[in-house]
């Protein structure tokens, strides 16, 4: 049984592996796949009466690793210079005001439909407002530079905000002077946090030389970020800077105090950090999805209870992401495709206190926006032409 288990948990990665190297040229998102798989592996489980371990337990453990992976890989490719305020400024209202505007307008018809509060309806609406940052940026790579930052940029911060505003409407009990008082705490906190452990783990990385050293590093990057976490603090507002502050060392070598962590070294080093961070974060995130396959209940997948509400979310979700391009002078194609629902969306579903539950907002309609979203990315980001290959000419943007 546990050879069996190998073999198939492994043949099932290396599929995972064949679906990312095919995804540049099928324009199939990987994740839309995955998921197929881990439903096709339960209903072959099922029909073989396989017995398998309950694995329930697993997803919210393997979505908070990928979640902080994803982002730091992201973060880690992002260039930070004069010429990118422009994009990192409108990367932050892109994300900012749909996700706010879209979790007004859902949770009041979660209240009025649902008999309940507008601040119960809030909580249950935000997980369908905040883009996917898991699927988003995998899916952006065969884009030009300049679109998979903006994709980056954008999916990073929604799933900063959207986590933010979550724990903020979640976490008080009255919305008030005093809550708003102890949330500008917390985001003073999370920037010390930032700071401090921004500088001893960029230390430790310049500084550690025993075989292994980037495993550890990882490691306690995760661990801040749960430490975060457990005190209700935006812990990827770290994740983002730490990996913007590695992949940027060019802008600190003027100064004096940036010569003790051995630059020269360092650069060497987060090349090599950045190689591992990438490896990783396709293992747990093939991983994930897998798992969120198999636990597809295929009645929630079907069920004609929630279809409307599913197509009716998708319809209010593209048509805002519309006018937000419009209003924010961008161009339409190709980012009103990019705005899936994913990873971040079953997290803060799954985080939602029982007190404040609807019975509107339920795993079968969870199911079904983020394959629909994911359907529309699929379809949207086939039609698009492939970008003209650089010409070897051109400079570098790399300091």
């Amino acid at each position: 049984m546990t050879t069996l288990t190998i073999i198939t948990l492994t043949g099932l990665l290396i599929l995972a592996y064949v679906f990312d190297l095919s995804a540049s040229k099928t324009k199939i998102p990987s994740v839309i796949l995955l998921l197929l798989v881990g439903w096709a592996a339960q209903q072959g489980v099922q029909a073989w009466s396989i017995k398998v371990p309950h694995l329930d337990m697993m997803l919210p453990i393997l979505g908070t690793i990928g979640l902080v992976l994803i982002v730091l890989e992201g973060s880690l490719e992002l260039e930070l210079n004069a010429s990118k305020i422009t994009i990192v400024r409108q990367s932050i209202w892109l994300a900012l005001v749909p996700l706010v505007a879209f979790s007004l307008g859902l949770g009041q018809v979660f209240a009025y439909v649902g008999a309940t509060s507008f601040k119960n309806g809030l909580v249950n609406a935000i997980p369908f407002a905040v883009i996917s940052s898991a699927i988003a940026i995998p899916s952006a790579q065969h884009l030009l530079d300049q679109e998979k930052e903006l994709v980056t940029y954008e999916t990073s911060f929604s799933d900063i905000f959207g986590v933010m505003l979550f724990n903020f409407i979640a976490l008080n009990d009255s919305i008030g002077w005093a809550a708003v008082g102890y949330f500008m705490v917390e985001i003073l906190l999370i920037f010390i946090i930032t700071g401090l452990a921004t500088l001893v783990l960029t230390y430790l990385l310049s500084q550690i030389t025993h075989p292994v050293k980037f495993v550890p590093i990882i490691l306690m990057v995760v661990w801040v970020y749960a430490l975060t976490k457990l005190f209700h603090l935006p812990g990827l507002v770290f994740i983002l800077l730490f990996g913007l502050f590695l992949g940027n060392l060019h802008l600190f070598k003027k100064n004096r105090y940036f010569q003790l962590l051995r630059p020269d070294i360092l650069h060497t080093e987060v090349h090599k950090f950045k190689e591992l961070t990438t490896e990783i974060a396709f293992l747990v995130r093939a991983l994930f999805f897998l798992l969120f396959g198999y636990l597809m209940e295929t009645q929630s997948l079907l069920n004609v209870l929630t279809i409307s509400w599913a197509l009716g979310i998708c319809s209010a979700i593209y048509a805002l992401r519309w006018l937000s391009l419009r209003l924010f002078r961008l161009p339409i194609n190709p980012y009103i495709f990019i705005a899936p629902r994913g990873l971040i969306t079953i997290l803060l579903f799954l985080s939602i206190p029982s007190a404040q539950a609807t019975t509107l907002a339920n795993k079968s309609l969870v199911i079904q926006v983020i394959l629909l979203a994911a359907l529309v990315m699929m379809v949207g980001l086939m039609l698009q032409k492939s970008p003209a290959a650089p010409s070897s000419a051109e400079p570098s943007h790399r300091g």
